[in-house]
This record gives C-alpha cells, structure tokens and sequence, in this order.
C-alpha cells in the first residue's frame, strides 16, 4: 500500500506540473473549503452531518450527539454504522439459498437456477429471511439527557472540512454549550469534547435492529433479546458486550472530567464532575486489545488525515465562473467528496445509504459499486478505491457457484449481497448484467491510477474470470452471424427478462469489458483469448429505431408513446445514454443517432421517475458527444432526485433521503468534464465556452 501511494503522488505531481491549465494560480484549496462548509443554524431533520473513516461513520444532530434521534429518524437518520456491524435474526426453519431457487429457460441450451422471491409456502418464507439476513446493526446512540429540542437556541453547527471535524455551538436554557465531535481516521473511535455548565449527563443507547427495509435499524421494544454485559474496566476506562442472539460486539468507553458510567438494561450513563470534559466510545467486533488514544492524540490524527486528503486528491475550483449555477456545483461537488470519503470507502462495498442508515436491510449493490467507488480513482485517491478491491477476491467463490448453477463458466457477480457475499433474492436483481464488467473497470482505474504492477497480478484472475462469464453468457444468433444479449433485465429495469434481447448499455460494455480484459490478458504474459476477440467483433450493433436508439432490440421505439408520459418505456433509467459516457465509443454507435437520442431524453424523458445517478448519466454523455451546454443542464436540473441538501447528501424521496450513488455520479461526470477522456483534444469538455464557466482543476484524471 505504501508503494502504491508513492506511485500516486508521482502521477499527481506529474499531472499538475503538464496541465494546460499550469498558468492559473495554484488552487487555495483551504479557502475554497471554507466557504463550502456546511452550517446549521436551526434544528433540520435532513441536515444532519457526520464525521468517519470510510470504514465507519457517526451522524449527529445540533448538539454535536444524537439527542434528538427520535425525531430525526425520518429525516436523515442519526447513524453510528460499520462496515462489520451486521446482524442475523434465528434462522430457526433452517432456511437455505437452495429454498429461493427458481429454474428459467432462455434458451441457451441448459437449465438456468435464479434466486427469487416468492409468494407463498415455504419458499417466501425463506425469500423473505435470506432478504432480510443479515442487516446491519446501529451500533449505539450516543444522547445528552434531559435536553429537548425546544430547549435549544442560538444553533451555530459547522462541519469543518479542513479538519474533517464538526463543531456545535448553542444554548440549553440560555447557559452556552459547546461540543466538539469527531472521528479516528484509522478506528471505529467517536470523541466528543463537551464544554457544558449545567453538565448534562450523556446516555449510551443499545437498539436491537429492526430487521426492516429501510429506517434507521432502531427498535426500542422491551423484552427483546439483547443485554449489555461489563467485560472489563480501569480508572477511567471501561469494555461493554453488547449481546443480540448469540452475537456481539464490543464498545469501550473512556472519560476525562466524568465519573464511572453505570449500565441499567441496554443504557450505559455518564455524569461530568467538570463543565469541560471529554468522552471517547470505540465500537470492536471483538474485545478490543490495543490501548485507546488521547483524546488529543486522536483529534491530530484526524486533522492530519484530512489535511493529507484535501491537498493531495482532485479539486474544481469555480469561484471565477459567472454562471449563477457555478457555486452550487462547486458545494456539490465538495461535499459529496467528503462524503464518499467517510462513507464508501471500506472493507466492503457500500451500501447505497452509505453508513447512516439502512435501506435494503443494509445490504449493498454490486451494480452501484461503480457509481460510489469509479470516482476515487478519477480523483486522485486510488487508495480508498483499494480498500475495497479485495472484498471481491472473499465474494468470488459464491460469484463461481452462481455461474455454474446457470451453466455458465468463471463467475457470476451477484447484485444484492452483503460480507460474506450471500445473494439475496430478488426477481430483478438476480437477472441484472450490468455489475459484471464493474469489476474490470474499477481495476483498470486502479492500475491507471497508480501504474502498480501488483494490480494486476492481484486481480488479474478475478478479471479473467469475469470475462469468462461474459463470453459464455453471449449468445450466438448463427441466423445473422452475430452474437447477442438476452435472458437479462438490463439496466433500466422497467424490462422484462424473458421478452429482452440487447439492451445498448450492456451491449457497449460487453464490447468494452471484453476489450480490457484481453489487455488484462496482455498485461499478466499471456495472448489475446481468441473467442473473446470473436464476440467483441460480432456482438449486435445497438438498435435504432426512428432515429434513436430503442431501450433494447426488443422494445418499442421511443420515439411512439410521447403521448403516454407515463409509460414505463421511459420511466427509470435512461440507460440508452450509459453506452456512450459511462463508456467510450465502441464501433456499434453512430455518434449521430446518440446525439438525437440525447435530445429526445432530455425534452421527453418522464424526469420524475429517476434516480440520482441518472443526471450525471445523460451529461457524462452530452459531454463526450460535446454539448457541453447539455451536460451542464443536465448535471443541475431542477428535479426532486437531484436535490442536494445542506450536508451534501442527494435526496430521493421520503424513503431515500440519501443516496449516495448520486453523489459518485456526480463526482465522476465532473471528472469526465475536466479532464475528458483518452484522445480527447478539448479542454475541459464538459463546460460550456460561453466565458461564463472559467473553471481551475487540479489533481483529475481522465477516463477511458
């Protein structure tokens, strides 16, 4: 890891001293920082803010704790997750994968076994629980007690970027408080230094999980089955069990300024003996071993890492630009940086609600991977790319037994899945491709990122593996001499398996995995696999129909139901637009039927049916057909799903107040604006050059 961020600094340097844009003054990345930090002043349900490690992240409310977890569980929740926290109910019908299982035909010449969900008998019941487990766990409240909310005034809440530190200042009964909260860049550690008159006591809160779809993963029911249970303690330092069905982890507890806490039932209570008084709580899937950091000790290690992430990562600057959309952009992107940075960048992949609170029952998406994680690379920390990477190395066994069972070779990237790479069953998930070929663009990111020759011979296999999948489920049509797609939902989900041969997204990334995978092949001594160079020069062209491309051979042309606006043909993702911007030119595109397609989608498009990722989809196209004005309304349209909140997160709806693929949609598309892509000879293609967008980057790698 060590060479690897070496190598990182040289590409950067290296970078930065050829950029066309090296006449500009260096970008002062503090100040840019500051004037984008978030700041509260009123208590607001979906402006809560974080701090974390990728690994693990804590959300507070005004009071630099999560007091008002109650009421802020329908807003954006008050989350303490982990990437290792998660949580099975019994399994007490001894449920198996086998029991969801489901055989299809698409006429591949063999019986394929799905995992689905069912409607009755025993086979929903065990859909039902391998959906549901495991789910992740909240971890703990962390609470002032005996505040309310109308007790609060004068809220003065920042998020420091700088420092990757949040800072609450207020009064509670008109006697000022103020707390400082942040979190260990290497450990699951929160500490809060808390200057408090009236020394409130601070309660530790222990939920069991809810087991639910989407919420905050929080039920204060009695009786359930959970306890806490003292494992050890010292002057001023204790080890609490928290126990839930035979599972468990640890929290650690240590005070400055207060006396030894207490445990009654699942609460942990805590009581200054000074008005000014630290207190660290350390979250361990095991009895933790290691001694617990200073408080200041942890405090300049977070400054530290912060300081390390901003001035060496990509960076936009706008303050020079005109446009009246220019600073909003700017905060965007920003804060989605911090973002990602705290949330998705673990030992596994992350959850589409990162680590605040859970949707799906917490689990994460393969298919989204790509979305929160391609943009880490693009931006100059392949670090927190490669964080992640080797979670797919634990998955691939299961990945392998998916491929068999559809009588496929090399293995099968599931889509909904959890740690120990289960697959959840699902009757659109199971039948989704897209994730496949994620896999081999995020490892050539990787390699293009760092030039690290150990990527290769680490991934090399997983990619070769991959693409075995890939060849094998391409279909050859002898009829036309061609190879098609089909036995899938593609993308946009609106359709069907069964009815759907050669949706454009896949069709292009098909062409373009196979492709890197055969320089993959190069890269680790071996020849070109010769079938694969086959498909890639056979597969379907995309299809068009009336002048633009159809969602697949199979559907209707879009071009026929405008007066239908809420037809599902064009509801949902605009995948069409993915094969040309999420991806580079592939021979099966003509540059002019996509940009027709491109103008048909943003004047028809049912915009009110899609999602966050969806934005940054139509303008990474309209950039690399170069309609930068395009890619700008597209990127800042005026819609519910591409709504940014104070603290950076993309809002969805009421049941996805986050929604983190949004933001690494974002972040990539702006990669793509600025730095454009292999060959690509105009500077900053994305912007358009109507003098109104004088745009400064620095640190930003282009794409393929």
């Amino acid at each position: 890891m060590h060479k690897i961020i070496i190598m990182r600094h040289l590409v950067l340097l290296l970078l930065l001293a050829s950029s066309v844009y090296a006449a500009h003054a260096k970008i002062d990345r503090r100040a840019l920082l500051e004037r984008n930090n978030p700041h509260i002043n009123s208590i607001d349900t979906l402006a809560s803010l974080s701090v974390g490690n990728g690994e693990f992240a804590f959300t507070c409310d005004v009071t630099g704790l999560q007091t008002f977890h109650q009421q802020y569980r329908n807003g954006v929740p008050l989350g303490t997750m982990a990437q290792w926290g998660w949580h099975s109910f019994p399994n007490t019908e001894g449920f198996t994968a086998s029991d969801a299982l489901r055989s299809f035909d698409f006429g591949r010449g063999n019986e394929e076994w799905y995992s689905c969900q069912f409607k009755t008998g025993r086979e929903k019941d065990a859909s039902d629980y391998l959906r549901c487990n495991p789910h992740r766990l909240h971890l703990g409240i962390i609470a002032f007690d005996g505040i309310e909310a109308d007790d609060i005034t004068d809220i003065d809440q920042q998020l420091k970027l700088f420092d990757g530190i949040i800072t609450s200042s207020y009064r509670c009964d008109g006697h000022p408080m103020r707390v400082v909260t942040s979190c260990h860049p290497e450990r699951d550690l929160v500490v809060a230094q808390i200057s408090d008159p009236s020394r409130h006591p601070v309660s530790l809160l222990f939920p069991y999980p809810t087991g639910k779809h989407s919420d905050d993963a929080c039920d204060w029911s009695e009786g359930l089955s959970h306890h806490l249970e003292e494992v050890s303690s010292s002057s001023n330092c204790i080890i609490i069990r928290h126990v839930l069905d035979g599972q468990s982890y640890c929290i650690r507890l240590s005070w400055q300024g207060a006396s030894r806490p207490s445990i009654r039932g699942n609460r942990v209570s805590i009581n200054p003996v000074s008005d000014k008084w630290v207190l660290e709580v350390e979250f361990t899937p095991s009895v933790p071993t290691h001694p617990i950091p200073s408080a200041k000790q942890s405090l300049s290690a977070t400054t530290d890492y912060w300081h390390r992430y901003w001035l060496t990562g990509g960076m936009v600057d706008m303050s020079r630009c005109t446009d009246p959309r220019a600073a909003e952009l700017e905060r965007r992107i920003v804060l989605s940086q911090y973002l990602l940075a705290i949330q998705c960048a673990g030992t596994t992949p992350p959850q589409e609600t990162g680590l605040t609170y859970n949707s799906w029952f917490g689990k994460f998406h393969l298919e989204m991977t790509w979305w929160h994680q391609a943009q880490f690379a693009l931006w100059s920390h392949p670090e927190l790319l490669l964080r992640t990477l080797p979670w797919y190395h634990k998955a691939a066994p299961m990945a392998r037994q998916i491929a068999e069972r559809q009588g496929m070779e090399g293995i099968r990237w599931m889509k909904m899945t959890d740690p120990s790479a289960g697959e959840a069953p699902s009757n659109v998930g199971s039948f989704l491709i897209w994730q496949q070929p994620h896999l081999i663009y995020l490892c050539e990111l990787a390699y293009r990122a760092t030039h690290d020759e150990s990527i290769i011979s680490s991934y090399a296999d997983l990619v070769e593996q991959s693409a075995q999948f890939m060849a094998s489920f391409a279909t050859y049509d002898a009829a036309n001499d061609r190879y098609t797609l089909r036995g899938c939902i593609p993308a946009q989900e609106t359709l069907k398996a069964a009815e759907t041969i050669n949706p454009p997204f896949e069709l292009s990334y098909w062409h373009f995995g196979l492709q890197l995978a055969q320089e993959w092949r190069i890269r680790a001594g071996k020849p070109r696999n010769a079938s694969w160079d086959k498909i890639i020069d056979r597969l379907s062209p995309l299809s068009a129909k009336d002048g633009v491309y159809a969602a697949a051979e199979t559907a209707e042309s879009y071009n026929s139901p405008i007066h239908k606006p809420d037809l599902a043909l064009y509801s949902d993702h605009m995948a069409v637009l993915a094969a040309l911007g999420v991806l580079p030119r592939s021979p099966q595109i003509d540059t002019e039927t996509m940009r027709a397609t491109l103008q048909w989608v943003m004047n028809h498009w049912n915009w009110d049916k899609t999602w966050g990722w969806d934005y940054p989809t139509t303008c990474m196209n309209a950039t690399r057909l170069l309609e930068p004005e395009l890619a700008i309304d597209a990127l800042l349209m005026p819609k519910r799903t591409n709504t940014y909140l104070p603290n950076g997160h993309n809002y969805q709806d009421g049941r996805l107040r986050c929604y983190l693929p949004g933001n690494g949609g974002l972040l990539t598309a702006v990669a793509l604006m600025c730095a454009g892509w292999d060959g690509c000879t105009t500077p900053l293609p994305g912007f358009p050059k109507d003098g109104k967008w004088d745009v400064r980057y620095e640190g930003i790698l282009p794409m393929p």
